[in-house]
């Protein structure tokens, strides 16, 4: 053939996909096989694989057909799907268009991970009583996956940032295809003999069923039940859960989270030690205030007991006694005083003198005997007559009665 009659690629894919878009056979076609690698695209549509033991083919479900389903399909799951067998002519790739799609239940790796699961646990192996606790703050960190994949490099960063001190040992091992259990129970067993790390990840970052198979292998599941390190096991995402994360101590749902289980967070330590410091410091001030409150109180009730206080107190004592008495005493007097007044200013009332010094006399005979009446003097006797500025003496010339009867 010459060159210039060669076929362009787009010439080739488009005579392929017009012999077997006029193919009748395949024009409606009934495949029964394994869903593996499944994808359901944002815009609604499915991809996935359609296999069985030795063949496998491409199959595409656009969304009007897919909103049909009365199932979610998955990995794993066995169908029996119908459609087209056509050529996507960008890639000159072949696959089914698939019209409808009936579940035929379980899958065989599906099957095969239930039997197993079923076994270890009547084993035992899953039992909540044997896991481990991880340590708080460990010192080292061993850790089995990839060393070129992105589990690696988010474990590196999160304990990192979250925990720099711990120092992390990596383990490279296969996490993927037929050689990868027997590797990764190899790297396991050798960092867990190797007995320096205080807590061991193992896992992988997200992929299909087929792609986490490896650890859904019995030797593997053992090999992370008999470790004497404690296990994390983060496979995968959060939707999936292999046997390595019955058989560990802790299950994480991604590479990321198990590194954040593995080691405490320094600035969340950090906040706490301040709290803590902060609560400390409330709690000895308060014990320090409520033992200086004692000892004042001590102080005090020794001080009321010593000779200098008691002799404060009673001289105290003599003094308000004092001047009690002193004021009883004024208050007495004071009484006395007035009641002293009250009795001169009566005797005063009554004072002969008194009543001479208003114009009054007072006659007294010669024996000084005041004359009451005048039957006690006769006519030639001499008196003396008081009055209010001295002594006036006279001689009776003559008396008279006042009763003119007597005269």
């Amino acid at each position: 053939m010459r060159e210039n009659n060669a076929l362009s690629v787009t010439q080739l894919n488009n005579y392929v996909k017009t012999l077997i878009d006029s193919d009748d056979f395949l024009s409606g076609v009934a495949i029964r096989g394994e869903i593996s690698n499944f994808k359901r695209h944002t815009s609604g549509h499915l991809y996935f694989t359609l296999k069985d033991e030795r063949s496998e083919i491409a199959a595409v479900m656009f969304r009007g057909m897919a909103d049909r389903l009365t199932f979610a399909p998955k990995s794993g799951m066995k169908v029996t799907v119908y459609g087209r067998v056509g050529v996507y002519e960008a890639t000159g790739k072949y696959q089914i268009y698939v019209n409808a799609m009936v579940n035929d239940g379980a899958g065989a790796l599906y099957e095969q991970y239930m039997r197993l699961l079923e076994k270890l646990k009547a084993e035992g192996l899953f039992d909540t009583a044997r896991k481990k606790p991880l340590p708080r703050f460990p010192k080292k960190i061993g850790i089995v996956t990839s060393p070129t994949g992105a589990a690696i490099r988010d474990m590196i960063n999160v304990t990192g940032r979250r925990f720099p001190s711990a120092e992390l040992l990596i383990c490279p091992a296969l996490v993927q295809g037929a050689e990868a259990p027997a590797d990764l129970v190899r790297a396991l067993t050798l960092i867990d003999a190797v007995g320096e790390c205080d807590v061991i990840i193992i896992g992988r970052g997200g992929g299909s069923a087929e792609d986490l198979w490896a650890f859904n292998d019995e030797a593997l599941v053992r090999a992370v039940a008999a470790a004497r390190t404690p296990i994390i096991s983060a496979v995968g995402h959060e939707t999936d859960t292999t046997l390595c994360d019955y058989a560990a101590d802790m299950r994480a749902p991604t590479p990321s989270a198990a590194a954040e289980q593995a080691v405490p967070d320094r600035m969340a330590l950090m906040q706490s030690i301040d709290e803590k410091g902060d609560r400390l410091d409330r709690a000895v001030e308060r014990i320090f205030g409520s033992y200086r409150a004692r000892i004042d109180a001590n102080a005090r009730h020794l001080s009321s007991l010593s000779p200098d206080a008691k002799l404060s107190a009673m001289k105290q004592k003599i003094a308000n006694c004092h001047g009690m008495i002193e004021s009883r005493m004024n208050s007495l007097f004071e009484k006395k005083r007035l009641a002293f007044s009250g009795a001169v200013a009566r005797l005063e009332d009554v004072n002969p003198l008194a009543v001479i010094r208003r114009g009054y006399g007072m006659a007294m005979d010669g024996d000084g005997k005041v004359v009451t009446t005048v039957d006690k003097i006769e006519v030639g006797d001499k008196l003396s007559v008081l009055v209010g500025d001295g002594v006036i003496n006279t001689r009776v010339e003559s008396k008279k009665y006042a009763d003119e009867s007597k005269n």
